[in-house]
């Protein structure tokens, strides 16, 4: 199994694990919103880490990373957006899930791409 699908199933399951610790805590629309930002950042997430896994090795690291950076800062902003346009009753609770989601998925890169280099080397 290539690093990028261990890193996807790794991602599924801590949304899976968040999602479940937050859902007793939250009414309808707010779950909504929860699940609509793990459907969002699990995507994002899974294709940026791939991008850093191609050029983890070389000059282009550094690169990737910040363009994931970007992309993140970037869908982050557009949901903000559209939350704010269509006056979304779960928006708050989506923005706050989305960024939790990124930052705790975040924390989940530096081991696939330790343990990636590892089994290359």
């Amino acid at each position: 199994m290539n690093a990028s699908l261990k890193y996807g199933v790794s991602a599924l399951l801590l949304i899976g694990v968040l999602v479940l610790a937050l859902w007793p805590f939250l009414d309808q629309p707010q779950r909504r919103g929860v699940l609509t930002a793990g459907s969002i950042a699990l995507p994002v997430q899974v294709a940026a880490f791939s991008v850093l896994v191609r050029y983890r090795e070389g000059n282009r690291f550094l690169a990737a990373w910040a363009g994931g950076m970007v992309l993140r800062v970037l869908v982050v902003v557009l949901t903000a957006v559209v939350v704010i346009q269509t006056a979304t009753p779960s928006g708050t609770a989506t923005l706050l899930a989305l960024a939790g989601f990124f930052f705790a998925l975040l924390l989940l890169e530096p081991l696939h791409l330790r343990r990636g280099s590892e089994n290359a080397a």
